[in-house]
């Protein structure tokens, strides 16, 4: 058991005398704390991710700082978020920036100084992962301290599966209890339980289930998502715009728009957007609700085709038994030869999974729904 004693000289005044008169006071030369803890255990073993938590002043940031010098971040604030990794490729930059739950392509381009408060937290947390030496721990104080609670399970969640994918270590500093079910830590100690270190192998499991729930809006629900996709704003008003929550809040929202054609194509819908909120990236909803919305379209004998330029979407759709590739898949559109964009190759499929029936109230024309009013928002369970 390691043990630090924080000592520092009292200079008193009047003010400090006050206090020794008012209170039991025994020492007036010196305070003195003493932090107790103990990695023995995991010496020589194998780990991705540590959690050092408490209350505050219980010495958590002191046991950071025993391991090392603790992470810093040196920003540009306004060149473009990712033009701020220009030490790693710009394939890596933004790979770390999605793997961090920034999958948001309009936020990368924005200046740290125009994101929201979880946004820079999470570009924060992506440059001093990727900043790290292969050999370093990173070390990282008052974890997500200053975000919502819903965005701090996001974020641990997609944390540790790149701390994990890459095979390096961190160590975080937090007061919170509730993203450990999220960050599935491999080890846990706590100043206030006498620095005692706990292996934690009974939370390798998957992360605590979220449940959403599905409703058919109309085009306007669109302007709260509009700014987070990477195509133009504007989206035909004719689709069919299907808004998910979680908890009463919105998360995402899928638009579907009739695709005629000849021969293989008649009767068939593509899904012109997927979008999440940035707050919610980073656990698998833009795959699930896709996925969900292709099903419960399929239902109704429709042929669903989709196409992303995104990485992390194509690439499910790729390796996802659920989608099949049409032979567009890979190649550049028509659209980007024109502008000669080489690089923009697309990933387009047709969803060849099984149908999910009983939401047929959501795929009714506008007209309807308006006709009869009738409000349906069943409870999905996407099993994310």
């Amino acid at each position: 058991m390691a043990e630090i004693k924080l000592v520092s000289e009292i200079k008193n005044d009047d003010y400090t005398q006050y206090v020794y008169d008012k209170f039991d006071i025994q020492d007036s030369s010196k305070t003195e704390v003493v932090v107790n803890y103990d990695f023995t255990p995991i010496k020589g073993k194998k780990w991705n991710i540590g959690v050092v938590y408490g209350s505050s002043g219980c010495g958590k940031t002191t046991i950071l700082k025993s391991l090392g010098k603790l992470n810093s971040v040196d920003f540009d604030r306004e060149k473009a978020l990712i033009s701020n990794f220009d030490f790693m490729s710009p394939d890596d930059a933004a790979t770390v920036l999605m793997s961090m739950g920034l999958s948001s392509v309009p936020t990368w381009l924005r200046p740290f100084s125009a994101l929201s408060n979880g946004e820079q937290y999470r570009a924060e947390l992506a440059y001093k992962v990727a900043k790290a030496g292969k050999d370093e721990i990173i070390l990282i104080d008052e974890y997500t301290s200053v975000v919502d609670r819903d965005v701090a399970k996001a974020m641990s969640f997609a944390l540790q599966k790149y701390i994990r994918k890459t095979g390096k270590k961190i160590v975080l500093a937090s007061c919170h209890y509730d993203i450990m079910d999220w960050l599935t830590p491999d080890w846990t100690c706590s100043p206030q339980r006498g620095g005692v270190l706990v292996e934690h192998d009974c939370l390798r499991q998957s992360r605590p289930e979220i449940k959403l729930q599905v409703s058919r809006v109309e085009h306007g629900a669109w302007d709260l998502f509009k700014k987070h996709h990477y195509l133009t704003e504007n989206v035909n008003k004719s689709c069919k715009f299907f808004l998910f929550t979680w908890d009463d809040r919105p998360v995402g929202m899928v638009a579907a728009i009739n695709q005629p054609g000849a021969g293989d194509r008649r009767n068939a819908m593509a899904l012109s957007r997927t979008v999440v909120l940035p707050d919610f990236q980073g656990l698998g909803i833009g795959k699930a609700i896709s996925s969900f919305t292709a099903s419960m379209l399929t239902s109704e004998g429709r042929k669903i085709y989709m196409k992303t330029i995104h990485p992390a979407l194509g690439e499910y759709r790729e390796r996802s038994d659920d989608y099949r590739p049409t032979a567009a898949n890979g190649k550049i559109g028509a659209e980007d030869k024109m502008v000669k964009r080489k690089m923009r190759v697309s990933y387009c499929h047709q969803y060849v999974g099984e149908p999910t029936f009983g939401y047929d109230e959501l795929t009714k024309t506008v007209g309807e729904m308006r006709a009869n009013k009738k409000k349906n928002s069943p409870q999905l369970d996407l099993g994310l």
